[in-house]
């Protein structure tokens, strides 16, 4: 089975991120140019069975639009996006949970294993968190670790972006100094 999805890219502060819809607009992935090669491995992992063509467009989707307006600052534009992904049903729930935390907050891994109810499943909570396909709308950037000498770990953007989008929303976290950062080589 072969499924379509348009793929736009697009300038941000953080370099070129790529979108991916469907042909019903659903948002169905959203990574960085950096990563290109392994997007295909990635939409593999996720739709076993099927083959993912990814068509470059020039039109601008909704979503896009809305990613946009959250680099301009409008942090809840993203809130309402229709998104599909593909994944096991435990990911779904931990992606699902992910949309729950509010821009300018973080939570633990800990925390978000408890709040899918399985509070000793923290290693696959990481580990779904680290496979979501769509970054930034299901905001795994949100997730930090429990310990207080470096909170920010685990971003598969890496973690000058993780850094950035946690400055962008205001979140406040611990050592706040560890989050200074230059972007000049990106």
């Amino acid at each position: 089975m072969t499924e379509t999805f348009l793929l736009e890219r697009h300038d941000t502060p953080l370099g070129t991120m790529l979108l991916a819809t469907d042909e019903q607009g659903r948002l169905r992935l959203l990574n960085w140019q950096d990563y290109e090669d392994s997007v295909q491995r990635l939409l593999r992992l996720q739709y076993p069975g099927r083959d993912i063509v990814l068509r470059d467009t020039d039109q601008i989707s909704q979503a896009m639009r809305a990613v946009q307006a959250y680099f301009d600052g409008e942090l809840d534009a993203i809130n309402g996006l229709d998104v599909l992904s593909g994944g096991t049903e435990f990911q779904r729930s931990v992606w699902a949970a992910l949309r729950t935390i509010p821009a300018g907050t973080t939570i633990s891994y800990l925390e978000l294993a408890t709040k899918i109810g399985r509070p000793s499943a923290v290693r696959a909570v990481g580990l779904a968190n680290g496979a979501n396909p769509i970054s930034i709308v299901v905001p795994c950037h949100r997730v930090i670790g429990s310990g207080k000498k470096q909170p920010l770990v685990g971003y598969g953007g890496g973690l000058e972006r993780k850094r950035w989008l946690l400055e962008h929303e205001k979140a406040i976290l611990p050592l706040r100094e560890e989050l200074q950062v230059s972007f000049a080589g990106m």
